[in-house]
């Protein structure tokens, strides 16, 4: 896989590890993408070669000595020159929860040594183009500033693209069929659709709504980009520390979002996919995570989203018909589900696709 650059200046790849074995593999990797390899063989060498060099991207092994791999992630996240620039960890992948602790601090990705160097281009690949789009969004920011009446119409469909390239990417990490994706976004706008006619919802739900959630729906899982693929893929069950990981994807995808987040009035898509993303999986019960919510506390679109994806998620790769996914999601209404929107849905089954 080559990384296809926007630009004709090379983007700069950072990488620190203190074995120079792994430096120069890495080295030959990242030149094969067209990429220029900057190297480090300390965190205390990568941090002062970030703030003079500005990397793309930082490549970094967790255990070195002196400033360790997670030190140097705390370190370049907290300086303004270097915080939005993403880190990929190198793990032996001894403990999950090490990845997971590498996450929390600001890391975006690992990958595993021995490297094999289509893993190392695919994820580097995405990394870039996330940071590539994060920095285009902020320009357009920057640019609505001054000309807020001409630019506006432009920005809104150059969003509408970020957040659907986005989409792709949380569907490939998650070996989500494209039309999955899709159905769940279609299906989203139907249920909306069907809650403005009741009174319990008709003051919430407004036409403008309705094309937002059809449009963030598909971000749900974007936090599984921060996720192995070989865990989310996994067809045996889940171990303690490896579900604990998959549950940070809500926490991943809230953060990522909550980085293209724009301070104007026409955020709405970017802030309904922020509370899409990160409470979807909370229950009506309360019994949900991340932050076990209950009720109308959690956001009205993450509650459409959670019954929708689950009507997909049975009919589509469990193959159930509408009629037993609908059963079966029933007996979950007021647990997991809240029961007036079950309600409606059970009422337009047949619209549903």
């Amino acid at each position: 896989m080559r990384y296809e650059k926007k630009e004709q200046n090379q983007e700069k790849i950072l990488i620190v590890d203190d074995v120079e074995t792994n430096r120069l593999v890495l080295e030959e990797i990242i030149h094969g993408m067209g990429c220029l390899p900057v190297l480090a063989e300390s965190g205390e060498e990568a941090l002062a070669t970030a703030l003079s060099v500005r990397p793309q991207l930082v490549l970094t092994d967790i255990s070195m000595p002196g400033m360790d791999g997670y030190a140097l992630c705390k370190a370049l996240k907290s300086k303004k020159e270097t915080k939005d620039i993403p880190v990929i960890f190198i793990s032996a992948y001894d403990d999950p929860m090490d990845i997971v602790e590498g996450l929390s601090l600001g890391g975006e990705d690992y990958i595993t040594k021995p490297f094999i160097p289509e893993v190392v281009q695919a994820r580097v690949g995405v990394h870039l183009s996330l940071h590539v789009a994060k920095r285009d969004l902020m320009e357009m920011n920057r640019r609505l500033q001054v000309s807020v009446s001409e630019q506006l119409q432009q920005m809104e469909q150059e969003k509408k693209s970020i957040l659907y390239a986005l989409a792709g990417i949380a569907a490939r990490n998650s070996a989500y069929e494209k039309e999955h994706m899709e159905r769940l976004g279609r299906n989203c706008r139907i249920l909306a659709q069907g809650m403005q006619l009741s009174p319990l919802f008709e003051d919430k739900i407004s036409d403008t709504y309705i094309d937002t959630i059809e449009l963030a729906a598909p971000l749900c899982d974007i936090g599984n980009i921060g996720i192995p693929m070989e865990i989310l893929q996994k067809k045996t069950g889940l171990t303690e520390e490896e579900s604990a990981m998959v549950r940070t994807h809500t926490d991943i995808g809230a953060k990522l979002l909550r980085d293209l987040h724009v301070s104007n009035d026409y955020n709405d898509f970017i802030s309904t996919s922020i509370d899409i993303a990160n409470y979807h999986h909370e229950n009506y019960d309360g019994s949900g995570y991340p932050d076990a919510l209950a009720g109308d506390e959690i956001p009205l679109a993450a509650q459409i989203v959670s019954i929708v994806d689950a009507y997909c998620t049975l009919t589509g790769r469990q193959s159930m018909s509408r009629e037993e996914a609908l059963e079966a999601m029933g007996r979950e209404a007021g647990i997991k589900f809240n029961p007036d929107i079950f309600a409606i849905c059970r009422k337009i089954l047949r619209q549903l696709c």
